[in-house]
């Protein structure tokens, strides 16, 4: 009896070893509805040259305190080198970290503290293309788009991103090895989802089974999924939460940049979220890693300022809301993501309050985020309401650099209002002057 007990502990225990250790996800954690997401987007590359996924972590209650609670993090695998330019999203192995970023134990570390304060942490995930020295490429060439002349595996088309190779999804084989490769990530590592690259290059159809796939694997959990896409089959076939709003972005730059009236920003609004299904989102951002490429949001929207009315056009007509590591602290230059650039985190406190205090709203204030819209176009000032319940909320924006008037509307004129950020007590008449670029948010609960 006591040799089958211990036969039987044996065995017990080679198959515990057997099985895949699963993800140290805090208790109390529970990832926030698509329509409260409050984004921060982490380019490695600005935190730290070496294991900066650690670098990371120990920024977390600064993070946190910004009032986010998912964090993005951009692509951390091993880097392609066959004519690679060192971009992350070159990759040449997805279930492995690259080097300079840390170890696989890092990441699960980072995901840990992320969830301990209440913060969701997603993976970018790059399923159009593969480095080329990617062992797909010469295990499994049929894998791959080919040049019907040569024969030849080629780059996506029809961008020059030659340091890439463009993958085949007629192919059912590659398409299981990239869904079972991103399990693993929640599986095994207990990522929250993805944020998915170039998600419009890729059939829906092949999001659609693999969404599904995981959000079965991650059960009880639930995940978010964001794509780099602007398609309305993100979501009415491939099953994502959240897309982005590139159109918005554009028609924000050409109101303050080229005097564009305030009222294409309703235009633009009303068009983005026109089709899209009930409860999907779009994500709304004044830069990301490819636009900080080219130029800082304090740049871009001509100062400081600008770029403080242009966050609150962008992300209280409708959420969700997006910052990139470093916008917070009005970093000014162009961020090159290909390399590590150095970012001052303690430059510009009071920015970084104002961020907080933005957030803050966003999040206290469910009208801010999903309330009812109702606009006053205008050419100058951007003036919109948000009502939920008994409460509604006044936006005013000015979006030159110049002083301007706004016509207040009618059920506001009279009442005695307070600023939300300043504490300022106002009273409303029939318009509103506002100082160069900025931006009121006044509250009333109705009886």
């Amino acid at each position: 009896m006591k040799k089958l007990l211990l036969t039987f502990c044996a065995a017990a225990i080679v198959l515990s070893a057997c099985e895949p250790k699963k993800p140290n996800v805090a208790d109390n954690f529970q990832l926030p509805a698509v329509e409260d997401v409050a984004m921060y987007q982490v380019n490695p590359r600005v935190f730290a040259p070496q294991n900066s996924l650690r670098a990371v972590a120990a920024r977390i209650d600064s993070i946190r305190e910004l009032g986010v609670n998912v964090m993005w993090v951009m692509p951390i695998y091993p880097i392609g080198i066959e004519k690679g330019k060192n971009s992350p999203y070159c990759i040449s192995d997805y279930t492995a970290v690259a080097p300079e970023f840390g170890t696989i134990d890092d990441f699960k570390y980072l995901a840990q503290v992320c969830h301990e304060h209440q913060m969701a942490i997603i993976l970018d995930w790059v399923a159009n293309h593969t480095a080329w020295d990617h062992p797909w490429v010469s295990e499994h060439p049929d894998w791959y788009t080919h040049d019907e002349e040569t024969d030849t595996i080629i780059h996506p088309r029809p961008w020059d991103w030659l340091d890439v190779a463009d993958l085949n999804y007629d192919n059912q084989d590659m398409r299981r090895a990239m869904t079972d490769a991103m399990k693993f990530w929640i599986t095994e590592v207990g990522i929250d989802g993805f944020r998915c690259d170039v998600a419009d290059g890729v059939p829906a159809d092949f999001w659609h089974d693999a969404i599904d796939e995981l959000r079965q694997a991650a059960q009880p959990r639930q995940i978010v999924m964001l794509a780099e896409g602007k398609n309305v089959d993100n979501f009415t076939v491939g099953g994502f939460d959240m897309n982005y709003g590139w159109d918005f972005k554009d028609s924000i730059v050409h109101v303050f940049r080229d005097g564009r009236p305030a009222s294409d920003l309703i235009s633009a609004d009303s068009a983005e979220y026109a089709e899209l299904p009930a409860g999907k989102v779009k994500m709304r951002f004044t830069t990301n890693h490819d636009h900080a490429t080219e130029a800082a949001p304090v740049v871009e929207f001509i100062s400081e300022r600008g770029s403080m009315a242009a966050y609150v056009a962008t992300i209280f007509l409708h959420g969700g809301a997006l910052i990139y590591g470093s916008q917070e602290v009005g970093y000014p230059d162009p961020i090159n993501f290909f390399h590590y650039v150095p970012v001052d985190w303690s430059a510009n406190s009071p920015l970084y309050e104002e961020y907080e205090d933005l957030i803050e709203l966003y999040n206290d204030h469910p009208a801010l985020r999903k309330g009812e819209l109702e606009a006053w176009p205008a050419q100058d000032v951007l003036v919109f309401q948000k009502s939920l319940g008994q409460e509604r909320i006044l936006v005013m924006v000015n979006v030159r650099n110049a002083e301007a008037e706004a016509d207040v509307p009618a059920t506001w004129q009279g009442l005695k209002v307070e600023d939300e950020l300043t504490d300022r007590e106002l009273t409303l008449s029939s318009t509103q002057a506002l100082q160069p670029f900025e931006y009121l948010i006044l509250s009333v609960e109705d009886q």
